[in-house]
């Protein structure tokens, strides 16, 4: 039987990073891959474990069809690197930090996806968006302000199938909240 592909989302500070970092050895443990992406920005300042190439690198991955995935935003170009359909294939599940943009081409090639959607109060967030660093006072409030129209519409995304988990608390119950909803999915028998 296929695994099952995780879609992780999130506005930037909302915790993806971290959250999955933490629960890596739990979804070990579960039979679920973490795949890295490969993000057309420095390894470094990526903020998480990805692939850091040029912009010349990653159309040549993609031209040569590298890429499960691929999709642009905020300036970058981020792929999914084609071991996922390899480790779907072979049973096991596999968590990706996805887009909320992509999230319908992503339905497109995988339908039983698992669609996970982190909100985040905005005070919390301004305060991750602050200790990391990374932006300018005026992309945190451009970020907080989509942040704001992202919260107005969480119940289309209910609607629409994809799962909310409020990662405004402390990094452990953001984990068991994540466990719980991939335990749920996993479970369930998938579809033909």
């Amino acid at each position: 039987m296929p695994g099952k592909l995780i879609y992780l989302m999130g506005p930037s500070g909302s915790g993806k990073d971290s959250l999955i970092e933490a629960a890596r050895p739990d979804l070990a443990a579960r039979g679920c891959e973490v795949i890295q992406r490969v993000i057309t920005r420095s390894a470094e300042s990526a903020g998480e474990e990805a692939i850091g190439v040029s912009r010349e690198a990653f159309q040549a991955l993609k031209a040569s069809g590298a890429f499960a995935l691929d999709w642009q935003a905020n300036g970058l170009e981020y792929g999914i690197p084609v071991q996922l359909d390899h480790w779907l294939a072979a049973g096991r599940h596999v968590l990706v930090n996805g887009s909320r943009g992509h999230l319908k081409q992503a339905r497109e090639r995988y339908p039983d996806l698992l669609a996970i959607m982190l909100r985040v109060d905005t005070d919390i967030l301004r305060e991750r968006l602050l200790t990391r660093g990374r932006e300018t006072p005026a992309e945190i409030n451009a970020r907080l302000a989509r942040n704001e129209l992202f919260l107005e519409s969480v119940e289309a995304l209910v609607a629409d199938g994809v799962h909310l988990l409020d990662n405004s608390a402390a990094l452990q119950i953001g984990v068991q909240r994540l466990l719980a909803l991939i335990d749920a999915a996993i479970a369930t028998p998938q579809r033909n």
